[in-house]
């Protein structure tokens, strides 16, 4: 790759995933279709950047995976990720859409997940309230 790459977009399905690589300026650095086998070898041979992710079933899984290689994962609602999203719905454009997202939500908006696999908030409450932050706990 002749320019740096900072941040990469992943649209994660079953079989077929979409991978967007941007530089600091938002330029589209390269675009990538990946089946599930040669994903992980791809990802182990980047050097660390931020990748992001559209949460759903499988995003967690998946960004466990990438942070055992080094990289800073963000997990997006898929809310967030509508407005960045260009003209006709399709698996390129949805990764395009989250590399984009990724860099301009709010940062109370995204999930970051350890290691472990338990998400971490900015505000990570220890349980002290529900997750509908109503009351408190009896």
């Amino acid at each position: 790759m002749k320019q740096e790459m900072n941040v990469l977009g992943i649209d994660i399905a079953k079989r077929v995933f979409h991978a967007v690589g941007m530089d600091d300026t938002d330029k589209i650095v390269f675009r990538k279709r990946l089946s599930r086998h040669d994903l992980m070898p791809f990802i182990a041979k980047l050097p660390p950047v931020l990748i992001g992710i559209e949460a759903c079933g499988g995003a967690h899984y998946w960004a466990r995976r990438f942070r055992a290689h080094g990289h800073e994962v963000k997990l997006m609602a898929p809310q967030f990720v509508k407005p960045y999203i260009k003209s006709n719905k399709n698996d390129m454009r949805d990764a395009e859409g989250i590399g984009e997202a990724v860099t301009r939500v709010l940062r109370n908006n995204l999930i970051s997940v350890a290691l472990d696999g338990n998400p971490r908030s900015k505000d990570n409450n220890q349980g002290s309230q529900p997750c509908c932050r109503g009351t408190p706990w009896p």
